[in-house]
């Protein structure tokens, strides 16, 4: 199944990501919001363990069935849509967590395609910051990027580095790409 107008904006945690697909919202383009943050806060209220900092493996499950189900009930649009981290993303995580049979992401990965150009904001340590869902010190941060940039390429999209600039640059940026 493939979504050619529906565009991945990825990249390590704290680099921009989602304030940048605040500006697209702004400008008029449909979004989706990233899943792993609605789990973490899903979890979190129902004091369940599918967390990054608890059970890893539910986490990353849970992850990737809610990416699927997210793929699969994006309605595609004339304009391109954008989406907060992709099903690849799922599989840079579980290899950041070194899970030993990733072969069930891999395969959604090969079923559920987005458009060619994926948008990969860098690690930024001016504008890194944890809070209550992300806990991750900043080499971690940088470990997790590098990570993505190799499963998008491996999943055969062509990765774009977004400029370290303000979002409404940013936004400009990507709206020129696509």
């Amino acid at each position: 199944m493939e979504k050619p107008n529906l565009f991945v904006i990825t990249g390590g945690p704290g680099s921009g990501k989602t304030t940048l697909l605040k500006e697209l919202e702004a400008r008029g383009y449909s979004c989706v919001p990233e899943v792993a943050r609605q789990i973490i806060r899903e979890q979190v209220r129902s004091a369940g363990i599918a967390l990054p900092w608890g059970d890893r493996e539910l986490y990353t499950s849970m992850m990737l069935e809610r990416s699927v189900e997210v793929f699969r009930k994006t309605v595609p649009l004339a304009r391109p849509m954008f989406v907060d981290r992709g099903l690849p993303d799922t599989l840079g995580y579980a290899r950041l967590i070194g899970l030993k049979d990733d072969r069930v992401i891999r395969r959604a990965c090969k079923e559920h395609r987005y458009a060619t150009k994926v948008f990969f904001a860098p690690e930024w340590k001016e504008i890194y910051k944890t809070d209550n869902e992300r806990k991750q010190d900043f080499a971690e941060a940088t470990r997790t990027a590098g990570l993505l940039r190799q499963v998008y390429a491996e999943c055969g999209y062509q990765v774009v580095e977004l400029p370290k600039v303000g979002p409404k640059q940013r936004a400009e940026f990507v709206l020129k790409q696509v």
